[in-house]
């Protein structure tokens, strides 16, 4: 008998989120149980590839899971109120997670964010009815995410009662991603090796800790950016979202990953607009990242390894930038292709990377432990 029919029963999904998408009553219903779709290297054509789980068909992207449980939790713990204000950092994806929930729980919502936030993504977030506030200086030490945590906490203070759901490091956001663990379950007998990219660190410890109890061998490999501070890096100006950190969020959980990858926007580029020609399944720059590291490994592991890679999104809000030929020139991104291997790294502060390195040392760069 296979290992998804002897799940345990108090694991699988209630019968309120193990809902039909095609008979939803309610916005809500929409998010969570996202196809996983078989996906070959489309880099090296080796003939192997991963299993990529499209959280793209959630409405809003992955963080349409976060948005709703946080706010689901802070209203169950009475933190926040009925009718309160809920105001939060975003670089864009939480964002509409929110907004998400700003309509299904009644809540006005303010999103802080910088000017890196794609123009059609903020006149979504305006229709569907976020206030939307843009900082205009990055902070000297946490850049724009810590001058947008500073603007949060100017507005918690002018309004009384506001809730700050803080991704960063409220552990309700690790929990959050608990569905789409159980979800992997059902949809994939065994998972080798799960690759996710890291941005807040909910979703690679979130679907892991829950992952593990089903494959107690599996292995996580987290995909960074260059320019990031979460794994012991310097924080420099980064031009992808939704990965990467100048600051140190909490809910990384460091000594769960195996190894670590860091990847510039020409590699994650190069990699999405392969995808999207050679495989009408493609996204943003988390998509590109992963899709590569997990290209990568289906290569170099035995055949018989499976690899689970997680997309966060899809490709609508990045017409503009990755999928833009003008924005790409611009930027001397334009068909760039990564290298055959990453260069290797024996410890995250060897040297400073500038392109898709790897390196199986992990450290957490405040405690400065190492693996």
């Amino acid at each position: 008998m296979s290992k998804v029919a002897v799940a345990r029963v108090g694991d699988l999904p209630s019968a309120k989120t193990a809902h039909n998408r095609g008979t939803c009553r309610s916005v809500e219903q929409l998010v969570g149980n996202t196809p996983l779709v078989w996906t070959p290297d489309v880099r090296w054509d080796c003939g192997r590839g991963f299993w990529a789980k499209l959280e793209g068909a959630n409405p809003g992207g992955i963080k349409d899971r976060p948005g709703l449980h946080l706010i689901r939790r802070a209203r169950d713990r009475g933190d926040l109120a009925p009718g309160a204000p809920i105001i939060e950092s975003t670089s864009g994806t939480l964002g509409l997670g929110l907004a998400l929930a700003a309509v299904t729980y009644q809540h006005p919502v303010t999103l802080v964010t910088d000017p890196g936030l794609e123009p059609s993504l903020r006149y979504l977030l305006g229709a569907f009815g976020a206030r939307v506030e843009t900082v205009e200086r990055p902070h000297p030490i946490g850049g724009w995410q810590q001058a947008r945590r500073d603007r949060v906490s100017a507005l918690l203070a002018e309004h009384a009662g506001a809730y700050c759901p803080d991704q960063y490091h409220n552990p309700d956001n690790v929990d959050a991603y608990r569905d789409l663990a159980v979800e992997l379950v059902g949809q994939i007998e065994r998972v080798d090796v799960l690759v996710c990219s890291v941005g807040t660190g909910g979703h690679s410890a979130g679907i892991f800790r829950v992952l593990r109890r089903y494959h107690p061998n599996l292995r996580l490999v987290g995909v960074d950016t260059v320019g990031s501070t979460i794994f012991g890096q310097s924080a420099r100006p980064r031009l992808m979202r939704g990965l990467g950190s100048s600051i140190y969020p909490r809910n990384v959980d460091y000594a769960a990953f195996s190894e670590v990858h860091w990847v510039a926007p020409t590699e994650a580029i190069w990699m999405c607009r392969r995808l999207a020609a050679a495989r009408y399944v493609t996204g943003g720059w988390s998509v590109g990242a992963v899709a590569l590291v997990a290209s990568w490994l289906a290569r170099t592991l035995p055949p018989a390894t499976t690899i689970v890679g997680v997309f966060p999104d899809g490709p609508q809000r990045y017409a503009e930038t990755i999928y833009n030929d003008e924005y790409c020139h611009q930027h001397d991104l334009f068909d760039r292709p990564p290298a055959d291997d990453p260069d290797e790294l024996s410890h995250p502060w060897q040297r400073e990377v500038v392109g898709w390195s790897r390196c199986r040392t992990v450290v957490d760069p405040i405690a400065g432990r190492g693996r």
